[in-house]
């Protein structure tokens, strides 16, 4: 991505997060199953941020055939291997290989989706605005964001201080969240927490001995299902057009 100030992470740090994944099944389940049914009435899909095409892949499974991801770091052999690993067609998912924030395009698309995006820059408001841009007239607009205000963000500040630099955490507060998106004239907007507590820390070689302790501690969390901003580990913003 472009040094524009607005960046809280470089293309260094994505190329050293992506080695550590592994990039195989599309999950059976998603967070933001509840949506769903609304979102699956579009016929285009784009993901911000989407690289390797996870997301992408469960739309399409789930009907939405014109699916596209954009991505400042996209490895499209990756892509392509994902898709043959999930039965998808060659191609199925488009890949867009470009910084969001210089991407401009006529096209606009009917279900607009980021998972784990905008709470990495500085102006949440203006990142918000640039999935809204890309609406069509009967547009969705699905954002996740991570909950780090919480135990998790206690998870990342003692084992992982570096991942929790990495994001923005006044993205994370929703009555900022609810205030931005009352400023875009959108309809049926939601911004809510969303699942069953979790806690986790990203694949690191150097948070290996640690990641145990957590899975343990999440299973543990999972007795107390209480909806808020101590357990609860995403954020979900619905809108339409």
């Amino acid at each position: 991505m472009q040094n524009n100030g607005n960046n809280i992470t470089n293309q260094s740090h994505w190329e050293t997060y992506w080695e550590n994944y592994r990039f195989d099944k599309i999950p059976q389940k998603v967070v933001f199953e509840k949506f769903m049914p609304k979102l699956c009435r579009g016929k285009s899909f784009i993901e911000i941020g989407g690289f390797p095409g996870v997301f992408a892949a469960y739309f399409y499974k789930h009907g939405i055939k014109d699916v596209t991801v954009l991505d400042f770091y996209m490895n499209t052999e990756i892509v392509r291997k994902f898709e043959k690993i999930n039965h998808l067609p060659e191609n199925a998912i488009r890949c867009i290989d470009t910084d969001f924030f210089s991407f401009s395009s006529e096209r606009k698309y009917d279900v607009v989706f980021s998972s784990g995006f905008i709470e990495h820059f500085q102006d949440t408001r203006d990142v918000i605005a640039r999935h809204v841009d890309l609406l069509s007239e009967t547009g969705q607009l699905l954002i996740l964001i991570p909950n780090f205000l919480g135990l998790n963000g206690k998870m990342q500040q003692w084992f992982d201080k570096e991942n929790l630099d990495s994001h923005n955490l006044k993205s994370m507060e929703i009555p900022y969240l609810r205030n931005l998106m009352n400023s875009f004239g959108l309809q049926d907007i939601s911004v809510d927490y969303i699942g069953k507590p979790m806690l986790w820390l990203e694949p690191k070689p150097r948070n290996k001995r640690f990641r145990k302790a957590v899975k343990m501690l999440s299973y543990a969390s999972k007795l107390f299902p209480v909806k808020g901003r101590f357990l609860s580990p995403f954020i979900a913003i619905y809108a339409r057009k």
